[in-house]
């Protein structure tokens, strides 16, 4: 048997274990200091923004969508084998346009998506009124909806994904802080690697063959003890639920809608989430939530749907997101100098979308080299 360590249980470490479960051969163990879902998973707002991404090509455009469409057949399947009923928004997402500069970058995209076997469809300011009546704004010079986008509540999500993990003979343990850096054998094959062979918690030394470091943030001390430190610095978000008395809009077609980087989810009959501040450390390294930029979030949303200024706001919520410093987000593969410690890590807004294609790429790494 080949034991995996998974160090991590968001969406991104949950996924992985759930997916690994599935491979014959392989004891799975994930470690989490805290429960699932409590660092930047439990603050997330859960868009999918795959063909509606402006990147045109490469390979964070191909994870983007690969993702997208595992989760059209992830959800289901885990719907089946838990039992659960995880909130899955099918209609798409509206993306509004708000000067001309910002529909002529995008408009190009339509055709690219096309030839890309993807839809998206341009609506001028008489189709949102008739399509979309929740949104009035004089400033909107057009929109654009991917029907094939969504969203997914990432907490619901990520408990899924425990519970069929956990059903395929998955071991997780909670509350249960792991450090990976002794002992440390050189690799047979290569004396420039070197191989971690057992992962320390406060239970005593757990025997491994591959650790995955899915830890958002926790990810720079683990690398640091290694000797190969990977700097994941945070950046603050935040989000509030607010209830109104009607739906925005036709109660049987609700789209997230996102414009100027502000997002409006649907999450219930007359429920939405609004989010998400972007909020960056200072100069000694902390972040403080601003109520002050949070508004700035709530009015914008309502210069675009003003029904949105009578809702009832229910709660705010905030969390940090794992921004690697001076290089792409996110960080997956080998840790350099270790043959079997894989980064899967530094996701920053995007650990929900990306987490099939990193759990994909996890588990092509270890299949390619066990």
């Amino acid at each position: 048997m080949v034991h995996v360590a998974i160090i991590g249980c968001g969406v991104v470490g949950a996924m992985i274990a759930y997916e690994l479960s599935q491979i014959p051969g392989l004891t799975i163990t994930v470690l989490d200091s805290q429960a699932p879902a409590q660092a930047s998973t439990g603050a997330a707002l859960g868009v999918l923004m795959g063909a509606i991404s402006q990147k045109i090509k490469g390979k964070a455009l191909q994870m983007r969508l690969s993702s997208i469409q595992r989760y059209d057949t992830l959800i289901p399947e885990l719907e089946a084998l838990t039992g659960a009923s995880i909130p899955y928004n099918r209609h798409g997402i509206l993306s509004l346009c708000c000067s001309e500069e910002d529909f002529s970058d995008r408009s190009p995209l339509v055709e690219i998506r096309r030839a890309q076997g993807w839809q998206l469809e341009i609506l001028h300011p008489a189709q949102i009124q008739a399509r979309y009546p929740q949104i009035q704004s004089d400033r909107l010079i057009a929109a654009i909806y991917s029907p094939q986008d969504r969203q997914v509540d990432p907490i619901v999500l990520t408990t899924a994904l425990v519970t069929a993990a956990q059903a395929q003979g998955v071991t997780f343990k909670f509350q249960t802080p792991a450090t990976v850096s002794i002992p440390l054998a050189p690799d047979a094959s290569n004396p420039e690697l070197r191989t971690c062979t057992q992962v320390s918690t406060p239970d005593g030394q757990l025997p491994v063959d591959w650790v995955v470091i899915a830890a958002g943030l926790g990810s720079t001390a683990l690398t640091t003890a290694l000797h190969q430190p990977v700097d994941i610095r945070p950046v603050l978000g935040q989000a509030l639920q607010v209830r109104l008395d009607q739906p925005l809009g036709h109660p049987q077609h609700q789209p997230v809608i996102t414009g100027e980087d502000v997002h409006i989810v649907p999450v219930g009959e007359r429920e939405y989430w609004v989010g998400a501040t972007v909020e960056f450390p200072g100069d000694r390294g902390d972040v403080v939530a601003d109520p002050q930029q949070l508004e700035q979030v709530r009015q914008q949303a309502i210069a675009f749907c003003p029904a949105l200024a009578t809702a009832t706001i229910l709660r705010t919520w905030t969390g940090l997101r794992p921004r690697p410093e001076g290089r792409p987000a996110p960080v997956i593969g080998l840790l350099p100098g270790y043959r079997n410690v894989v980064l899967a890590t530094g996701h920053y807004r995007n650990g929900v979308l990306l987490a099939p294609a990193t759990t994909q790429a996890v588990r092509d790494l270890i299949l390619s080299t066990s």
